[in-house]
């Protein structure tokens, strides 16, 4: 077996090759934008080895090659900075836990330098992601009709689950330290229902082949969360997460989920913070009073 080394940017990378083709075994070094070659010295690279890029912090667009056959267990696992990863929507020889808490990871694109949709290449992140169904990790089916309605069935499936879903059996196999916060159940159930509202908002803004029943189910559940309801996860991951992303209150308040009851409280979770946001939300409480006043008048 000969090893072999190329050198990047800001680092370098590692290879075995076994019987005329190039397995990536490591890499180490510092660069945030990576193109792993199609051949090292004119041997084909194939496979990315198991933990080849393990905990690395710095990485935050991996691109692999066409030649990629399979990447083996937790290659990129712990890169928690990773955002957009480019590989073959071929069938792959996939290992366990290859993008796990890979939080930042939004995108996985085609590298076959063919077009497509942004919204498969956040759908199939999030099946890894977010929706934590590695199952549907399949390039070669993804965005087709029957890919798109398991993933739907499967989004449902999650928000349809009880929000305290889980909690006995973490309490019982001692995921969580004694005492901690994530051992409170109102707790626990709180971050349940932002995983849901994540989700819903994903496919909302992704909705490629999304049933028009479908969307209706995603925008009631946000509805149910807003701001003055008896749980408010909507609006507390809209505020906290996306505080300055106009899409994400363009999405609230074309739900209905800004009204005359619930826009001082809103206005004052914001406080100083959010100053164009806010100016947003005060147009279209405007807008909302100017029709209250015309319907008035209409009476």
């Amino acid at each position: 077996m000969e090893t072999k080394e190329q050198v990047t940017e800001r680092g370098n990378l590692r290879y075995e090759i076994v019987e005329g083709t190039a397995v990536l075994t490591g890499y180490s070094g510092r660069d945030t934008v990576l193109a792993v070659p199609e051949t090292v010295d004119g041997v084909s690279v194939v496979w990315i080895g198991k933990k080849a890029f393990l905990s690395n912090k710095t990485l935050r667009q991996v691109r692999l090659p066409n030649s990629l056959m399979g990447i083996g267990d937790w290659a990129f696992a712990y890169c928690s900075g990773l955002e957009m990863v480019a590989l073959p929507y071929r069938r792959l020889e996939v290992g366990q836990g290859v993008f796990k808490e890979c939080q930042s990871l939004s995108q996985i694109k085609n590298s076959a330098g063919k077009e497509e949709r942004e919204d498969i290449a956040s759908l199939l992140a999030a099946t890894v992601g977010l929706l934590d169904a590695f199952y549907l990790f399949t390039p070669e089916n993804a965005g087709t009709e029957s890919w798109l309605a398991s993933f739907d069935a499967r989004v449902e499936t999650q928000i349809s689950l009880p929000d305290n879903e889980g909690f006995s059996r973490m309490l019982l196999c001692g995921e969580e330290d004694c005492g901690s916060r994530d051992t409170d159940v109102g707790y626990y159930m709180e971050q349940k229902r932002r995983a849901k509202v994540r989700l819903a908002m994903l496919r909302l803004f992704h909705d490629y082949g999304l049933k028009e029943d479908f969307r209706k189910v995603l925008a009631a559940y946000l509805v149910t969360h807003v701001k003055g309801c008896e749980s408010e996860e909507t609006w507390r991951v809209i505020l906290e997460e996306h505080g300055d992303e106009k899409p994400y209150y363009e999405l609230l308040t074309g739900l209905g989920g800004v009204t005359e009851d619930n826009f001082q409280a809103m206005m004052d979770d914001m406080g100083e913070r959010h100053a164009e946001m806010k100016a947003y939300l005060m147009c279209f409480h405007d807008g909302l009073r100017k029709k209250d006043a015309f319907a008035a008048f209409e009476l």
